[in-house]
């Protein structure tokens, strides 16, 4: 089996609930994760997705970033650690729950807000009902490698993964996902400053 394969044809797709549990499935190594997802509002066009028995393809990410032109030190962080961020974080820290907070707002009743000293913006206590969604409509595969910036390249540019944003702007779903962000962002600087 190929890198390619663990990610587009996954023996296993994983839960949160699998994820979370001790000790973790992922490991904590450098890779690309896949994400694979299922009752999705009609307005994310899944036409073209690669699919899994019902759950579609919709994102990619990787652990760690590539490394800084800067100088800097390089991200130490591992598909463990970014894999069970997305699963338990806040938006905040998640690109992955930023875009399916705006795109599940309404269905969830949720809001972006700023939180804490006002400089972070999460969902407050609307994460839990995007885990709770994640827990029942949310999967993932990953594949060890170690370069994956490289590979989440190849994918994004071949592949229709329409919740990517970065390397992503030919996507049809690009300006609308772009949008929701963009507008909940703006909306959560009018809103008072939430304690958490």
């Amino acid at each position: 089996m190929t890198i390619c394969d663990d990610l587009l044809h996954p023996k296993q797709l994983w839960s949160r609930q699998e994820i979370l549990s001790r000790p973790s499935p992922v490991p904590k190594a450098p890779g690309v994760y896949a994400w694979y997802f299922r009752n999705m509002p009609t307005n994310v066009p899944t036409t073209g997705c690669v699919r899994n028995g019902e759950f579609c393809l919709l994102y990619v990410g990787i652990s760690p970033s590539s490394p800084p032109m800067n100088g800097k030190a390089a991200s130490k962080q591992s598909l463990l650690h970014r894999v069970r961020y997305h699963m338990r974080g806040n938006a905040e820290g998640s690109t992955l729950r930023l875009s399916l907070g705006g795109i599940l707002a309404d269905e969830l009743g949720i809001e972006l807000r700023r939180v804490g000293s006002g400089n972070r913006l999460t969902f407050s206590e609307g994460e839990q009902r995007l885990s709770n969604w994640m827990d029942n409509n949310a999967r993932v595969a990953w594949t060890v490698c170690d370069e994956p910036w490289k590979l989440e390249h190849a994918l994004i540019s071949s592949l229709h993964l329409p919740l990517n944003l970065d390397q992503n702007a030919g996507n049809e779903f690009f300006p609308v996902l772009a949008g929701l962000r963009r507008e909940a962002k703006i909306r959560a600087r009018t809103l008072p400053i939430l304690g958490r």
